[in-house]
């Protein structure tokens, strides 16, 4: 199963960069996108439907904001939209699909630009970790891959010392993540398989930071440990360049039942 995850930064403004032309040519099995900042009604979904995929979308209520989105081959058992928690709906942060034995999440964890809204941030990653942690309860075997807007470690961003006190990279956000993945507990896909510094998944768009790889690692692909035995791969596709991010991308082996 070959997953890849990927914040478009707005999906119409995507396709017209010949995002589904890029699609044909990595063939994922699931696809995961964030900040979709569309509805479904909004987008051509018979050219995706001719690719040959299933596609679910959970919106934003704000119009051209935020969204996330699982695109699949395989039809799944079960699609959840968001999460029972009631702090966890509204801004199109989460949504799950259900195979037979796994479970596959696209969330979006807010940015924070300012105190109030990194206060929502934090509410809602304890909140998102407990939803995480029910389900790792219920035993499911979990991939959750997405844009977490936070940088784990130092090796995470190009200057950790510069960029300490700014959102994404705080003392306070770096503690979560890293409870996050310690205590539920859960694997990082990527550093699992690679331990090189200058691994980034977004830059900005000013002064050529791109080009320049002056980035941050804020995009995962995190999974049960169940999983680990079957991962195969666990890459960054930086050539993607259809966004101020770049897709990530696992293999996972799994059993013939999947």
């Amino acid at each position: 199963m070959r997953i890849v995850s990927y914040n478009v930064n707005g999906i119409r403004a995507a396709m017209r960069k010949e995002f589904l032309n890029w699609l044909e040519q990595v063939q994922p099995d699931v696809l995961c996108l964030q900040e979709t900042k569309a509805n479904y009604h909004q987008i051509d979904t018979q050219l995706i439907e001719d690719m040959g995929y299933y596609h679910f979308w959970n919106s934003a209520r704000k119009k051209g904001y935020s969204g996330v989105s699982i695109w699949t081959r395989k039809k799944p058992i079960r699609v959840v939209y968001g999460a029972q928690n009631p702090n966890l709906l509204g801004e199109g942060r989460i949504i799950q699909v259900d195979f037979e034995n796994i479970s596959i999440i696209s969330v979006y964890v807010p940015s924070a630009t300012n105190m109030d809204r990194l206060g929502y941030k934090m509410q809602f990653c304890q909140h998102f970790a407990q939803h995480i942690e029910d389900l790792t309860s219920k035993g499911h075997n979990l991939v959750i891959s997405g844009d977490y807007n936070i940088c784990h470690q130092a090796i995470d961003i190009h200057d950790p010392v510069r960029l300490a006190n700014v959102s994404g990279f705080l003392p306070e956000e770096r503690e979560w993540l890293d409870n996050f993945i310690h205590t539920t507990p859960l694997v990082d896909s990527f550093r699992a398989v690679n331990t090189q510094p200058h691994q980034y998944t977004w830059w900005s768009y000013r002064a050529n930071a791109r080009n320049n790889n002056k980035g941050w690692r804020i995009d995962y692909q995190l999974i049960s440990p169940s999983l680990e035995a079957y991962l195969q791969r666990s890459i960054h596709l930086p050539d993607a360049m259809h966004s101020d991010h770049c897709p990530t991308l696992i293999e996972l082996q799994l059993p013939d039942s999947e």
